[in-house]
């Protein structure tokens, strides 16, 4: 008699890691290849550009509308959707017929993608204990810097074969993998009631200035990755190859921020909210302002994707705290923070670029970031005023008044 061996499932953090670097990889696939795509569409280079802006708006909206989804379904139920919806709007766009038809696809993506991350986070809470959530949660946000450092070069050389191979290659293949890993977990009923999350935002000022401090962060850092490439290209006409590496060595930095900030998140993510995005501020103003050479901007891009790895992990773990009971609700909203972060971060970006230049482009997303502080500081400072012992005098007036 022969008893069958126990299949060894994924880990939950190489779960949730395949699962964002699925998300991201949808979303990336079209940018090294977007000349391209412009040229077999008969579109202008900017036309094809708005790609972006239509999946980050879908992820955005689809991530405010998540509500009925999360009160039917459990996360292994709702991260197999998204990740279906993913591979499907891959699938299509390596296969799209018109330009139209692939704008429908990037809508798909941008969906899947609102699905998985916020499927993705609050099962790094729910998947795990107390003690693993740091870690589980670091491994999990590693994926989507893991999609530009692996997916872009990836992407760039089959390029010079046909642009729609890369959509097969990596989003495609990488969702079809998170699939099968999240396919092992047992089915789950779903725990979230999805009704009165705007209510919640309302209502609680905690929550309300999380979600606030996410949009204005992010809308910094993606407003910084939108027109890095250009600052460098155009403060010292490197070339687009010289400046796709440097970006990567920027994603690269990004690793490290991630792994060492998540030794400090929980009781310090408060803390860590305040102070590395006025960091941040400074490295933005500096960005944009002081450019000796290619290699100092390249230096300063880097350490400014390091301390924004570490403002990302502290405000997800936050985020979950606070919504302790409403996790799909507060990465939902961190999703849709991060997307419309895109479109906000780019807006301004380029309103500021127009009018004083990379100086003053750099000076409004250190802005952004000092901005994104406030929310913390004043959620700081009212628990140490309500921490403070009370006075004996006053004390004593409490227990003349309570007689």
């Amino acid at each position: 008699m022969t008893t069958e061996r126990p299949t060894r499932k994924p880990s939950v953090g190489l779960t949730l890691f395949l699962c964002l670097f699925a998300g991201q990889a949808a979303l990336i696939a079209v940018s090294p290849v977007l000349p391209e795509v412009a040229s077999d569409f008969g579109v202008s280079i900017a036309t094809a550009g708005q790609l972006r802006s239509v999946s980050g708006l879908a992820a955005g909206l689809v991530a405010l509308a998540l509500g009925a989804a999360a009160a039917r379904l459990g996360l292994r139920d709702l991260l197999l959707l998204g990740l279906g919806v993913l591979a499907a709007g891959s699938l299509l766009s390596s296969a799209a017929p018109s330009f139209g038809v692939l704008v429908a696809a990037q809508v798909a993506a941008g969906g899947g993608l609102a699905l998985v991350l916020s499927g993705g986070l609050a099962a790094a809470a729910a998947w795990t204990t107390d003690e693993r959530r740091a870690p589980v949660l670091s491994w999990a946000l590693v994926g989507q810097p893991g999609a530009w450092i692996v997916g872009m070069p990836v992407v760039g050389l089959l390029g010079g074969v046909s642009w729609r191979l890369g959509w097969l290659v990596v989003p495609f293949a990488a969702s079809v993998v998170a699939l099968v890993a999240v396919g092992r977990r047992p089915a789950e009923v779903a725990s979230e009631e999805g009704r009165g999350t705007w209510l919640l935002l309302r209502r609680n000022p905690k929550v309300a200035g999380w979600a606030l401090g996410e949009l204005l962060a992010f809308s910094a850092w993606a407003g910084t990755l939108v027109f890095a490439g250009a600052l460098l290209v155009e403060s010292y006409s490197a070339s687009p190859g010289a400046a796709g590496v440097l970006l990567g060595l920027a994603a690269v930095a990004y690793l490290p921020g991630n792994f060492i900030a998540r030794r400090w998140i929980g009781e310090w993510s408060r803390v860590l909210l305040i102070l590395l995005p006025l960091v941040a501020a400074v490295l933005a103003a500096l960005l944009g302002s002081y450019r000796p050479s290619l290699w100092v901007s390249a230096v300063v891009l880097s350490v400014l994707a390091f301390i924004s790895a570490g403002r990302t992990i502290a405000g997800s773990a936050l985020g979950l705290e606070l919504c302790s009971m409403r996790r799909i609700f507060a990465m939902r909203i961190r999703a849709a923070a991060a997307q419309f972060g895109y479109l906000l971060g780019a807006v301004l970006g380029g309103l500021a670029l127009a009018r004083w230049g990379y100086a003053g482009m750099g000076a409004t997303f250190g802005v952004l970031f000092l901005l994104a502080a406030i929310p913390h500081a004043a959620a700081w400072a009212a628990g140490r005023r309500l921490a403070q012992p009370i006075p004996k005098a006053a004390q004593g007036r409490r227990s003349e008044i309570g007689h």
